[in-house]
Formats: structure tokens, sequence, C-alpha cells
């Protein structure tokens, strides 16, 4: 489908015979414009679907993600405190935020027809798979990323240092007198991909790739499954890094159910440092994300994108990447001698 470009300030200056300055002026309310001229600019704003102005007030973002992460969101609680850090900004600015879920092979054209509003300030991807990703490039729909990242570098995008994460939280085992840690991943997301790089940037020459433990769901039951295999199959390990604290869980549970002492036989490590890890028996160690910072962050750099693209303002795409913490509970202490 081919889609137009969106109308930008130039557009209505070249249209009307004024400068950008002046519809800039116009259109924001700030600085003198002559009322008849402003009414013949608004006007021309309005025919032409000039959809964002530089006050956003009274406006809206559209949130848009697939039906099968919203699934994932209901079982982790990681993007729900995302999406609140998004809310949060947004009332604040006077935004509102609505939501776009598409099925599997939705046509695109939906999606372009849900933009296509004149109080529409921009999208926010969350979770979305990479053709609606191709899509959004083409668009030419002003588009953030919300803990994810484009490859390509086309769209901005807000994150977590993922991949540092990660390594702090090896580190930590490593200087605890750790060598032998698994890393407990769910593939497919970019986000998790670039935790397992940073577990193996960490592990270095005490790497094995039999340490990488795959589980095909994001639930705390398809970890402890997968632990309890681990556990039978008799691979020696002391810790375990989990992509994820609910996956820590899972990890946790099928250790004390084998009869494994947390951390004195076993450490075990999370990543999300969601609020509930501190109630866990042991508390959970985990590397804590800022994840309303990212939903909040994410809201500020769409806003500032569209109003450099209205004001004609070439800027390439960023990627904002947000450092974590390692926030050090009961779940960690050096391994068994025979294991270090």
């Amino acid at each position: 489908m081919a889609v137009s470009g969106r109308t930008k300030i130039s557009d209505i200056a070249s249209r009307l015979g004024v400068s950008t300055a002046t519809v800039s002026r116009a259109l924001s309310g700030n600085g003198y414009v002559r009322e008849h001229l402003a009414s013949r600019i608004r006007a021309a704003a309005i025919e032409m679907n000039y959809a964002v102005s530089s006050a956003t007030a009274g406006q809206k973002v559209l949130i848009v993600s697939s039906q099968e992460a919203m699934i994932d969101f209901k079982r982790s609680q990681f993007t729900m405190y995302v999406l609140e850090g998004v809310r949060e900004r947004a009332e604040s600015r006077d935004i509102r935020i609505e939501s776009y879920i598409y099925q599997p092979n939705q046509p695109f054209e939906d999606l372009y027809k849900a933009a296509q509003t004149p109080d529409l300030i921009g999208l926010l991807l969350v979770s979305v798979d990479d053709a609606t990703l191709d899509f959004v490039r083409t668009s030419d729909m002003p588009a953030v990323l919300v803990n994810g990242d484009d490859p390509e570098m086309q769209l901005s995008s807000v994150t977590p240092c993922n991949r540092s994460a990660a390594s702090l939280a090896t580190k930590h085992l490593i200087n605890q007198g750790h060598r032998h840690i698994l890393f407990l991943n769910r593939p497919g997301r970019r986000t998790i991909k670039r935790r397992l790089e940073g577990w193996r940037d960490a592990m270095d020459e005490h790497y094995n790739p039999d340490y990488v433990i795959d589980i095909d769901d994001w639930t705390a039951e398809a970890a402890s499954q997968r632990i309890t295999e681990v556990i039978e199959s008799n691979l020696s390990f002391s810790a375990i890094v989990a992509a994820g604290d609910i996956l820590a869980v899972g990890a946790v549970s099928a250790l004390q159910a084998k009869g494994y002492n947390v951390p004195k036989d076993v450490s075990v490590v999370g990543i999300d440092g969601l609020p509930q890890g501190q109630y866990m028996s042991p508390a959970l160690t985990s590397v804590k994300i800022p994840m309303q910072t990212v939903g909040a962050l994410s809201l500020d750099l769409l806003i500032e994108t569209c109003r450099l693209t209205n004001a004609d303002i070439e800027m390439p795409a960023r990627r904002i990447e947000l450092a974590c913490e390692l926030i050090s509970r009961e779940s960690v202490c050096p391994p068994p001698a025979k294991l270090r």
C-alpha cells in the first residue's frame, strides 16, 4: 500500500505564500500573527490534514501492539509498569492514550486508517513484529519503539540497556566465585537476545553453549519444568541468570522442589526488578529495569520527534538506553566448594 507523506509546516507555508515561522506562530499561538492570516493558516492546516500542532494538550497517542504481546503482558507485569509510565507522563501533559491491538495477518491498512486522525501525535510501538516494524518505517507516521530497538536505526527508541543488565547480573555471580552459570532464555525478542549477549560477554572464558537453557513460554511454570529437566540431565551448575524475574520464580520453585537450597546449593538472579521479588523466599536478587522511566521517556521522545519534524528540522533516529541497577538480596551466595 502506498502511503502519502504527512503534511508539514513548510507545505502549509508554500500553499499560502508565507514563511514557515508565520505558520508555526499561528498554529502554536506563540507570537503575533494577524487574526485574518492566522485563521487562513488554521483553515489550511485542517484542510491539508496537518496532524500535530506544537501544543500537544488535548491530543492523543496510539499505543500499537500485537494480540500475542498483549497475552504476554498479562503473564508478566514488566510491560504493565512501562505502560504505567506512559500513562502518568500523558496525564501530566494532558494527552490521551488509545490502544491499537492488531490480530495475526490483519491488513496494515487498518493501522494506517486508525492513525489518520487530526489530533494524533504519533505511535508508540510496544512489542510489535518485524512486519509491522517494516510497515511503520515506510509509512511516514511519527513513531517511537518502546522497550525495543530498530536494527536499521530508522525509528527512534527508548530501552533499558539489556546487554549491560545481564552482564551486571552475571558479573555479580562471578564475583561471588561462580563459574558454572546457566542463562535461562526465552528466544524470540530482540530485548532478550541483548540479555543473552550480555551474559555471554561476562562469561568470557567460562562460556559453555550447554549453559544456555531455552524455554518455549514466558511463564514460571515453563521455567520450572525446564530447570527440572536440566537437574535430571546431571548438568553441573552453581547459578542461574534468568532472562526475566518471572523465569527466576520458576527456577527457584524447581530447585526447591528437588531439594536444593537456594542460594547455598544454587544461586539465582533475575532481570526486571519487579517489586514482588523482595517477598520471595529467599528474596530475589535482580537487576532493576527503570520500567516506568522507559515509558515516560518514550512519550517525551515521540513529542520531541514530532516537534522537530513539523518545524522541518532534520534529526537522525535516536536510541536512548537507560542504565539498570543491581538489587542484591538473599538468593545469591558463594558456590559450593566443588563447583568453584
